[in-house]
C-alpha cells in the first residue's frame, strides 16, 4: 500500500466514544490523513488535547452540512445520533458524489441503495458503492452468532444482549449513569428494538432480542438461543463455526463461553459456549465484542479500507 498520497478523511460527530476510537485508528493508519473533526461542543479546541494518540495542531470545528461538503474529503465518517445524517448526505451527494460516506447511525441500514457493511458476512456483495451503512453493535454480535446455522433454524433465535454503558452514548440518561447502574442490570426496549428489526431484515428471518445495560463501560455479551431443525452434536457445531469463519482474523471461535472482560479494548469477536440441550435440537451460543470497536469504529475502518481499495485490516490490530 502506497503512503505517498494518503486519502483524506473527515469525522462528523467526533466528541463521542466512537469518534475517539476513530481518531485513534486514523492516527495509526499509514494510508489515511485526518482532514477535519467536527464537534459543536469541542469547536476551537485542539484534538491533541483530548486524544493522546493524536499529534499536531488540528482543531475541532463546528461544521454544518455544506461546510463538510466543501472540505472535499475522499471520505467522510458520520458518527451522529440516529436521524441526523440526512443534510450531510444530501450536501455530499450534491458536491461530491464520489466521496465515500460511512454512516454509523441506523439511518440507512434499511436502504437497499446503501451497502450494509458487516464485512465477514457481506463483503462479497460490495460492488464499489460509495454509500456505506455501518451495522449496529448488538446487530453485529447477533448476526455473527446466528449466520453459520441460519439455514438450519427451526424458529426465531432468541437473543439476550448485555452492553456496557458506553453504548448509550455521552448524552446523560439513566442508561449511562454509573450511579443508577451500580449493582444493577437495566432492561430496556424489550420488543421491537432497532437492532431486532435490523437483524430480521438482513438475515431474512424473524429474530427476538432483549437488550440490557450493565455497570461495565464497554463490551457486549450476546447469548443466543437457537432451535434447530435437526439434532446436532457439539463437536460438529464447533467445526461448522470454525469452517464458516476460517480466514477471518477478527473472529475467534472458542470452546468455552467468552467473557466480556476479555474482549474489552480488542478489535475482534469471540464466539463460544456451544451448549447443546438434551435432544440435540436446541443450541446456545455466546458472542462477545467491544461495542465501540468491532461494534462501531473498527467495523467502520474495515468498510472504509474496503471502499478505498486498501488492506481491509490496515491500522486494525489483530
Amino acid at each position: 500500500m502506497s503512503t505517498s498520497t494518503p486519502f483524506t478523511v473527515g469525522i462528523v460527530g467526533a466528541r463521542g466514544h466512537t469518534g475517539a476510537e476513530l481518531i485513534k485508528l486514523i492516527a495509526a493508519h499509514p494510508g489515511l490523513q485526518l482532514g477535519f473533526v467536527s464537534s459543536r461542543e469541542l469547536a476551537g479546541q485542539r484534538v491533541a488535547d483530548h486524544h493522546a494518540d493524536w499529534h499536531g495542531d488540528l482543531q475541532f470545528e463546528n461544521l454544518d452540512a455544506d461546510a463538510v461538503a466543501a472540505k472535499g474529503m475522499d471520505a467522510v465518517i458520520l458518527a451522529l445520533p440516529n436521524g441526523l445524517s440526512a443534510p450531510f448526505v444530501a450536501a455530499l451527494d450534491a458536491a461530491g458524489p464520489g466521496t465515500v460516506i460511512v454512516d454509523l447511525s441506523a439511518d440507512h441500514r434499511f436502504d437497499g441503495s446503501w451497502y450494509y457493511g458487516l464485512p465477514e458476512l457481506t463483503r462479497g456483495g460490495y460492488l464499489g458503492q460509495k454509500r456505506i451503512s455501518n451495522p449496529g453493535c448488538y446487530a453485529t454480535a447477533m448476526q455473527l452468532a446466528i449466520s453459520p446455522l441460519l439455514t438450519e433454524l427451526a424458529g426465531p433465535p432468541q437473543c439476550f444482549g448485555v452492553s456496557g454503558y458506553s453504548g448509550a452514548g455521552t448524552s446523560p440518561s439513566d442508561k449511562n449513569n454509573p450511579e443508577l447502574l451500580r449493582d444493577n442490570l437495566m432492561p430496556y426496549a424489550l420488543t421491537n428494538h432497532m437492532h431486532e428489526r435490523e437483524v430480521t431484515a438482513h438475515l431474512r428471518v424473524p429474530v427476538e432480542f432483549m437488550p440490557h445495560v450493565a455497570p461495565h463501560f464497554r463490551g457486549i455479551t450476546m447469548t443466543v438461543n437457537l432451535w434447530l431443525q435437526q439434532a446436532v452434536k457439539r463437536e460438529d457445531v464447533i467445526g461448522r463455526y470454525q469452517a464458516y469463519y476460517a480466514g477471518e482474523p477478527l473472529i475467534e471461535v472458542l470452546d468455552e463461553a467468552p467473557w466480556v472482560s476479555r474482549i474489552a479494548g480488542r478489535h475482534g469477536v469471540q464466539i463460544g459456549g456451544f451448549d447443546v440441550a438434551p435432544g440435540g435440537k436446541r443450541l446456545v451460543v455466546v458472542a462477545t465484542l467491544d461495542n465501540l470497536l468491532k461494534g462501531a469504529a473498527t467495523q467502520a475502518m474495515q468498510n472504509l479500507n474496503l471502499a478505498l481499495g486498501l488492506d481491509e485490516l490496515a491500522a486494525i490490530p489483530h
